[in-house]
This record gives C-alpha cells, sequence and structure tokens, in this order.
C-alpha cells in the first residue's frame, strides 16, 4: 500500500528556500565586493529581515497548538525553551503577532513588502493603541495609513514623537482636546506612580531611588546639569585626576543641590523652617580627624561640618563637655548675595591658583573657619570652586594666599 507524501507548505518551502540560499553564500567573503554592491546588499538585506520577521509574526499568531502540544504557557515560552531567545523580546513580538493578526493589516502588509522593520511595527501599533477607545473607526484606519508611510521615512524613536501628535496630523479639530485628557490621565497616573525610598547600604552610602513625573524629573535634570556642566572641571575629574563618568557626576551634583537648598522657603517642620543641625563637640571640632552629629542622621567628619558651614543652610551647633550648647550658630554666618557680588567683582573665577572655573559657580569659604571664631565678612572670604572648597577642609593638604591673591594647594607631606 502506497502512502501519500502531504505537499510541504509554501511557508516551509520559502523557509527552506533561504535557508538554501544562506547556505549557498556561507564561504562567500563580502571583502571582494565592489563599494556599490555593498550599499545594495546591506539595503536589501534589511528589508529581507523585515520579510521575514512579518512570515514569523505570521506563524506566531496562529501557532497557540504548537504551545498546547507540549502545555507551554503560550508560543513565546515554547520558543524560548527551544530557541534560547530572550523571553521578554518573544513576549513582546507575540503581542504583536496579535496585534498585527487581528487589527492592524496595514502595518503587517508594509512589513511584508519590506517598508517598515520590526522596531517600527512595535512603535505604530503602541501608539495606534494608544488613541482614545472612542475614537472614530475611519481616524484610527488614517492614522495607521499615515504611520506606515512615516515607517519609509524615520526611525523608531522619531516615529514614536510623531505617532503621540499622529491626531494633529489626519484629525486637528479634535486633536487638542483628545490631548488635553491625554495629558491628564498621564499625570493622574504619574502622581498615583509617584515614590521615593531610601536603604542604608551600611557603608556610608544610601541607595536613593524614585518614580516621579516627568516633569519634576525635568526640573530635576536642570538644576543637576547646573552643577555637572561638562565645562565645570572641579565636578568632572577625581583627586587623582581621574575622569568622572557621567552618571557619578550626577550623584555629585545631587549632593551640591541639597546643600544650596534655601531652608526659608522650604515648609515649617517642627516649628522653624526645615533647617539641618549639626553638632559637635568643642574638642572634636578643633581636630583634623573630629567628629560631627547631624541631628537624626548620620555622623560626619569634623572637616566636613567645617565645610557645611561655609555653604550649607546648616545651623552649626557646638556643644561643651556635658554636651551643653556653647553655640547654637545662625544663618547670618553665611556670605550674604551683596558680599558674594563683593567676591565676584574681586574674582571672577575660582581663587585657587590655576582654576579658571567661574565664580558663578563657585562657594564662598571662611578662610578662619567658623570653629576658631571666623568672621563672615570679605577680608575672611575666599571664593572656591566645589573642588577647591572640599581641598580647603581636607587635611591632607594645605593652602596659602599669594601675593597675587591666588590661592595655592599644597599636599601634607
Amino acid at each position: 500500500m502506497t502512502t501519500l507524501q502531504q505537499p510541504q507548505h509554501p511557508v516551509l518551502a520559502a523557509v527552506a528556500a533561504v535557508t538554501a540560499s544562506l547556505e549557498g553564500v556561507a564561504q562567500s567573503n563580502p571583502s571582494f565586493m565592489a563599494t556599490d554592491q555593498k550599499a545594495t546588499a546591506l539595503l536589501e538585506i534589511a528589508q529581507a529581515k523585515a520579510q521575514l520577521a512579518e512570515l514569523e509574526l505570521r506563524v506566531l499568531a496562529t501557532a497557540d497548538d504548537v504551545a498546547a502540544e507540549s502545555a507551554a504557557r503560550d508560543v513565546a515560552a515554547w520558543l524560548h525553551h527551544h530557541t534560547h531567545q530572550r523571553p521578554e523580546t518573544l513576549r513582546a513580538d507575540l503581542r504583536l503577532a496579535g496585534a498585527l493578526d487581528r487589527t492592524y493589516h496595514q502595518v503587517a502588509a508594509a512589513m511584508r513588502r519590506g517598508d517598515c522593520n520590526t522596531a517600527q511595527a512595535h512603535v505604530i501599533v503602541s501608539a495606534l493603541d494608544d488613541l482614545p477607545a472612542d475614537l472614530d473607526p475611519e481616524v484610527r484606519v488614517k492614522a495607521e495609513e499615515a504611520l506606515v508611510g512615516y515607517a519609509t521615512r524615520f526611525d523608531p524613536t522619531q516615529l514614536r514623537r510623531l505617532g503621540r501628535r499622529i491626531l494633529d496630523v489626519i484629525a486637528p479639530e479634535i486633536a487638542e482636546a483628545e490631548e488635553a485628557k491625554r495629558l491628564a490621565a498621564e499625570e493622574a497616573h504619574a502622581r498615583k506612580k509617584t515614590r521615593l525610598a531610601m536603604r542604608r547600604l551600611g557603608d556610608g552610602t544610601t541607595r536613593i531611588s524614585a518614580v516621579v513625573p516627568d516633569a519634576a524629573a525635568d526640573r530635576l535634570a536642570t538644576n543637576l546639569e547646573a552643577f555637572a556642566s561638562p565645562r565645570r572641571e572641579d565636578g568632572t575629574r577625581t583627586d587623582t585626576g581621574e575622569y568622572l563618568p557621567y552618571d557619578r557626576r550626577l550623584g555629585r551634583a545631587f549632593c551640591q543641590l541639597l546643600e544650596t537648598l534655601d531652608p526659608s522657603r522650604l515648609p515649617i517642620h517642627g516649628g522653624d523652617a526645615t533647617t539641618v543641625i549639626v553638632t559637635i563637640d568643642l574638642d572634636q571640632l578643633r581636630k583634623e580627624a573630629g567628629i560631627a552629629q547631624i541631628l537624626g542622621g548620620s555622623p560626619i567628619t569634623a572637616a566636613e561640618a567645617r565645610r557645611l558651614a561655609c555653604t550649607a543652610n546648616i545651623i552649626p551647633a557646638v556643644l561643651g563637655g556635658a554636651s551643653e550648647v556653647l553655640d547654637l550658630g545662625r544663618k547670618e554666618r553665611f556670605f550674604t548675595a551683596a558680599q558674594r557680588r563683593a567676591l565676584l567683582l574681586r574674582s571672577a573665577t575660582c581663587e585657587a591658583e590655576g582654576c579658571d572655573i567661574p565664580g558663578t559657580w563657585a562657594e564662598a569659604h571662611h578662610w578662619i573657619a567658623w570653629a576658631q571664631a571666623g568672621a563672615t565678612d570679605l577680608d575672611n572670604a575666599a571664593l572656591l570652586c566645589s573642588h577647591h572648597h572640599h581641598r580647603a577642609h581636607d587635611a591632607a593638604y594645605l593652602h596659602e594666599r599669594l601675593p597675587n591673591g591666588a590661592i595655592r594647594f599644597t599636599r601634607r607631606t
């Protein structure tokens, strides 16, 4: 008895043909191709990848039975097990496959022509899904048509921006009202998601993680950039001259931002404007290696306390032997805006020898520290960038004012 062989499905035949063609050029060296041939090959390969990706998505959309055959959760999980691809990528592709199969046929057709790649398709489908649920179906079809057309000219990032404003193009009469509703929904969602957590790591650092509205993040980024500007050499290198990566510059900038906050503009906290109080014993204050304590917080070195007393909005509380308050510093100890302007007239840059950081980015430093009853006046003031201000309070360095007014730092031997 003769068994009839089932004819091969066209999809399998196409895949076999592609595989055979690739095997045929496995030993071909593209180094010997002409420049125009390489250019043509790269463009046609990109187009073929989009077409092959669409074929894979088309099969994925109908492959529930493959997963059921082995009791896999879904075909993405089955494919992950057999091909070892990233599971999150496979799940995203499975969602895209379903969307193209059910709804977005123009996107699928563009991929079949090689006019839209997988990354662009993800962005287009996401933009279309974000359109109002009660939108006129004809308007939705026009939106899909417009975005598919843009795919031949714009990359996924640009398409994402265009997708957010697609109603401005195809239905300007309703775009503004829909945008207002979308923004209101986003802002409400952002308020609901906003949170901040701080966890002590036990090594002198605290991990801060937060989810905040985009607008708040934009304001924070703008403020941090003022401190982390690459033109600020004091903030871009370590003490040993090593270049600081951007994330570390932002971390330092965040610390500087907190130090320059004006407590008088913060909400009342405990009966007074929110203010940080640093307590320190008098004998510790006079030691180079002394220890201070932020009230309700962590211990810091006496050098750090002396530096903060120059610029940060803190109140230093100096304690005697029985912890009685010998001196509760007032914020008048800080240099006034008028004094800072006078310092800028005296020196347009950081006064450290050879430093050209603008004075507007620098900090006013007490030449004679407040621990030694240094006055807050121009004769006792020095304008130092953040880097040199830290060195001025670093016991490892000596500093002296030269006859020309510049301040020279030398490492102690």
